[in-house]
């Protein structure tokens, strides 16, 4: 099983996809912490001061939004054999197919938590140095930061099995993107925008991710909320059902 997860992770690495999708991750983050930095203690904003344990709460959740592109990373290790037809050879190689798909999730899990380090690791150096230089201290307890990271860790990892998974049941590329983009920018935000709909997005993964890195700061949304325990249960759930589904759709099918 090592030596398959390891041909998946050197497939992945042998293409130009994956740190193009880290680059686009790190400048989406770095887009969203300048407009929290920009409109920090702007009332109209709503935004808190920089020197406030609330606002580097705001800024430090900013790696969540990290996760559709991991699901579009999941969606291609799964579809690009299909498009280029090497899932043949590699099921050749493979007869048992659950253990090529085993391998396959353990590798996204490892993507996701790699992208998750590395997004941590950008959010860190930006708002250390602000939160400093605005006066403030950072208290790790007070600023719920281990929490979110572990959200934020958690939820890329799980949304990088969502792309596997989807991939696996659609197997067209491009389709498995559109719909990787529509869940992560229409369906979850509708259920967790609109205030009817709230307690049904609870339940979704990203709902579940929110839940589990609890930030403290009065968005409306905390009354439709899960605790964090049940969103790491939530999220669980969610990667066994993927994982499910990845195995269940592939294993079945026939890959001519």
């Amino acid at each position: 099983m090592i030596g398959l997860v390891r041909a998946e992770l050197l497939k992945l690495s042998t293409t130009r996809l994956w740190w193009v999708m880290l680059l686009v991750t790190l400048l989406l983050i770095g887009v969203n912490l300048a407009f929290f930095i920009g409109f920090a203690g702007n009332p109209q904003g709503g935004l808190p001061a920089l020197d406030t344990p609330e606002w580097v709460q705001f800024a430090w959740s900013a790696g969540s939004g990290g996760g559709i592109f991991v699901m579009i990373l999941g969606v291609v290790m799964i579809t690009s054999e299909f498009r280029y037809q090497t899932i043949t050879g590699t099921f050749l190689t493979t007869p048992r197919r659950e253990r090529v798909i085993a391998a396959k999730l353990f590798a996204g899990l490892i993507v996701g938590a790699l992208f998750a380090v590395a997004v941590l690791i950008f959010t860190a150096l930006v708002v250390i140095p602000t939160v400093m230089i605005a006066g403030g201290e950072l208290s790790l307890g007070e600023s719920r930061v281990p929490q979110i990271s572990l959200g934020i860790l958690a939820s890329l990892a799980l949304y990088t099995l969502f792309g596997i998974g989807l991939g696996a049941l659609v197997r067209n590329q491009i389709a498995g993107i559109v719909g990787a983009v529509a869940w992560a920018y229409v369906i979850e935000n509708i259920f967790l925008g609109v205030p009817a709909l709230q307690v049904v997005g609870k339940w979704l993964p990203g709902g579940a991710a929110r839940a589990l890195m609890s930030i403290d700061v009065d968005t409306g949304m905390d009354a439709n909320m899960l605790p964090a325990w049940g969103g790491a249960l939530v999220l669980a759930g969610y990667a066994v059902v993927f994982a499910i589904v990845a195995s269940a759709t592939t294993v079945r099918r026939d890959i001519t």
